[in-house]
């Protein structure tokens, strides 16, 4: 038997056998990131109610295995059949995901009534046409990111006669994460240095590294900006080959970081560069600088999502919170780039209104999620 079984099989054990209180409420990540999102709240409800909370990961590397906080249980259950069973014979009165299509495709709800299902939303984009048709369709309660949530889920419910779930306006954890952390502007601004450039798209087979890489370094090969390329994880496991010919066309100021560990360099950076990724949306609110889009055709998991009549604020939020550019015209790049660099402050104040516009208890979203999962594991209790 392999060894990554044994520990699966030894951890699942562990968790059953905890007392039912400290896994009234439990967690499940799919991948060590995802403590981006539950964090704020676990650590909530750790810390403030006093609450031992239960922590299912399917990622051997996950640091929450490590370094657990006081009062969390963590547990790591892989990805194969030991997952697949505690999911199905799960019982507890609260489980939260940040995993969407729930029921839909391998991960079912458990055969025990009464289990309540949270999802956490690890993205602050719309609902109805990244995401597949049924992603939300079978959870009891959705912690919203904002307004847009509230609508979309709503109008799909009338459309498609579902049942009502519960809405939270509960925020995004990871967006006050980098509120808190975001360094002071201290030091040279540009034009007193050169401008750092991020760039960081989304994966799509007909994204911005997947489709115009090459044209994308051309267009920045002869500037002095300093630039760091981070492609999206789906990218580099998906299309390495793409990554390779960015990787031996690029200047020497260029760097290419396939490691999402690191956030100096989005903190560093003076602008972004994005395509439909929903960490446009993290990076602008979160820092308050602005995105260059280049205009990619969209991200489309839903080839039905039109059928709402909301527009995706990815759509709908490009406009204000940045500017879009043809990838048709790669080559006003720089220009382009160094015009949003000249407008930053004005930037900065669009993107502070929008934020609000955008997302429910900015800086609060912690308390305001823990506060709720505590009241339903309480409920839940006789």
């Amino acid at each position: 038997m392999k060894l990554g079984l044994l520990r699966t099989i030894r951890d699942y054990r562990r968790f059953t056998g905890l007392p039912p209180a400290a896994r009234a409420i439990t967690f499940y990540a799919e991948e060590g990131s995802a403590w981006g999102h539950l964090g704020p709240i676990v650590e909530t409800l750790t810390s403030e109610y006093g609450i031992e909370v239960a922590y299912l990961t399917s990622s051997p590397d996950d640091p929450i295995l490590e370094i657990a906080p006081k009062g969390v249980h963590a547990f790591f259950i892989g990805t194969g059949t030991v997952r697949t069973l505690a999911f199905i014979n799960l019982s507890v009165p609260v489980c939260v995901m940040t995993m969407p299509d729930l029921e839909t495709f391998h991960l079912k709800r458990s055969r025990s009534v009464g289990t309540h299902y949270v999802y956490v939303f690890h993205s602050m984009v719309s609902t109805h046409m990244i995401y597949r048709p049924e992603a939300f369709d079978h959870y009891d309660s959705l912690l919203c990111v904002g307004p847009h949530h509230l609508a979309e889920v709503r109008e799909r419910e009338a459309v498609m006669e579902l049942p009502h779930k519960k809405l939270v306006e509960h925020g995004y954890g990871r967006l006050d994460t980098i509120l808190r952390d975001s360094p002071s502007n201290d030091g040279p601004s540009w034009p007193d240095r050169p401008l750092r450039v991020l760039v960081a798209p989304t994966w799509a087979p007909e994204g911005l590294l997947e489709r115009h890489g090459e044209a994308l370094i051309d267009a920045l090969r002869d500037s002095d900006f300093e630039v760091v390329i981070r492609p999206h994880p789906e990218t580099a496991r998906r299309r390495p080959d793409a990554i390779e010919k960015i990787r031996a066309t690029m200047s020497d100021r260029m760097v290419l970081e396939t490691s999402m560990a690191s956030r100096d360099s989005l903190l560093r950076s003076d602008v972004m560069i994005g395509d439909w990724s929903g960490a446009a949306l993290e990076y602008a609110f979160g820092l308050e600088r602005p995105v260059l889009f280049i205009d990619v055709p969209q991200k489309v998991n839903n080839p039905d999502y039109e059928r709402l009549t909301c527009v995706p604020v990815e759509v709908s939020i490009r406009s204000e919170i940045g500017r879009v550019l043809s990838p048709r015209a790669l080559d006003e790049l720089p220009t382009a780039l160094e015009d949003i660099a000249a407008n930053a402050a004005d930037f900065r104040e669009r993107i502070k209104h929008w934020r609000e516009r955008t997302v429910f208890h900015v800086g609060n979203s912690g308390a305001v999620g823990a506060k709720y999962l505590a009241r339903l594991a309480r409920e839940a209790t006789p």
